[in-house]
């Protein structure tokens, strides 16, 4: 992840937190009321030029590893509260972390949620929880396989923004991004052939419970065969054949091979390109203790227009 990392000044991390506090005192303070996204995408441009400028030009090209890292932003840990450790959990109340979120969603498309993910929260909460340790999404702590996030969904998110309020305790769980610019010309001409024929299938994730239904046919990759969208989840993709599991297979070894890790410290947001890129996580050993890893999520559409049908009364919202 390399590639593309903005490390914020002093100066600039002070002002960040001031516009962000901004948003926190809109309207009602409640994250998902209108007045919070209103405020949040006023906001944005008052916001570091540095930040808005980085995100300008991801938002055009998102470079060989599909993502960016921005560093320095204002989360001070020794005010986060315990981490928290149900399932479902999410951020209600107007928070410094969350208006950020929200501020950076704001300049790459539109934030939006998803009713059956979360109860169509803004911002969730990416936290171990007792008995989802092999839960594969947002709520486990062993590996989690490479995915485009909500892959199942025709109107998935365009970006997938994750910052760090808290670090696991030995600093092992680390983001892992693969991109498919770095992986394509590793692949064989046969597998690149396989990928665009519309022979796998895919499933809503675990977190969206019976929130969806399983895709149409459809291609892992599509678009120009020399910078190609990725639609992939290793772990509800299928394969309608023996040549696309070959195909997937080779995928998913390349991805590994070619993919960087980051281990997020609070303050660091990681930004992934969801249409280029698939992400994961390296395992990690919870305690339960109110100090394990806290990460929080929030999705950005570029073209929210595209889902209204699905959108009532233009909320943010996707019910469906």
């Amino acid at each position: 992840m390399n590639s593309m990392t903005l490390e914020l000044a002093p100066d600039e991390r002070e002002l960040a937190e001031l516009v962000a506090r901004g948003v926190v005192s809109a309207g009602d303070g409640w994250v998902n009321s209108l007045s919070w996204v209103e405020a949040a995408a006023a906001g944005y441009h008052d916001l570091p030029a540095s930040l808005r400028k980085t995100l300008a030009r991801f938002r055009r090209f998102s470079g060989e590893t599909g993502a960016l890292l921005v560093r320095g932003l204002p989360v001070d840990e020794r005010a986060v509260p315990d981490t928290p450790a149900v399932s479902g959990s999410v951020q209600k109340e107007g928070t410094v972390p969350a208006a950020l979120l929200t501020l950076v969603a704001s300049g790459l498309g539109d934030p939006a949620a998803y009713l059956a993910e979360k109860s169509g929260a803004l911002v969730h909460d990416v936290v171990p929880v007792p008995g989802s340790e092999r839960f594969q999404g947002n709520e486990g702590s062993v590996l989690l396989s490479f995915h485009n996030e909500n892959a199942f969904h025709p109107h998935r998110p365009d970006y997938v923004l994750l910052l760090c309020l808290r670090a696991d305790h030995e600093k092992v769980a680390g983001l892992r991004v693969a991109c498919i610019r770095t992986a394509l010309s590793k692949l064989s001409k046969e597998c690149v052939e396989a990928l665009f024929r519309p022979d796998y299938i895919t499933a809503p994730p675990p977190s969206f419970g019976e929130g969806g239904d399983l895709t149409k046919p459809h291609g892992i990759l599509t678009g120009a065969p020399d910078d190609p969208d990725l639609l992939v989840d290793f772990a509800a993709t299928k394969p309608l054949g023996a040549e696309a599991e070959a195909a997937m297979l080779e995928l998913q070894t390349v991805l590994a091979a070619t993919a960087a890790t980051v281990y997020l410290e609070p303050g660091d947001l990681a930004i992934v390109d969801n249409r280029v890129a698939v992400h994961g996580r390296t395992s990690f050993t919870p305690r339960y203790d109110g100090l394990d890893r806290w990460l929080q999520r929030t999705f950005s559409l570029r073209d929210l227009r595209a889902s209204r049908d699905l959108r009532p009364q233009d909320a943010h919202v996707l019910v469906r």
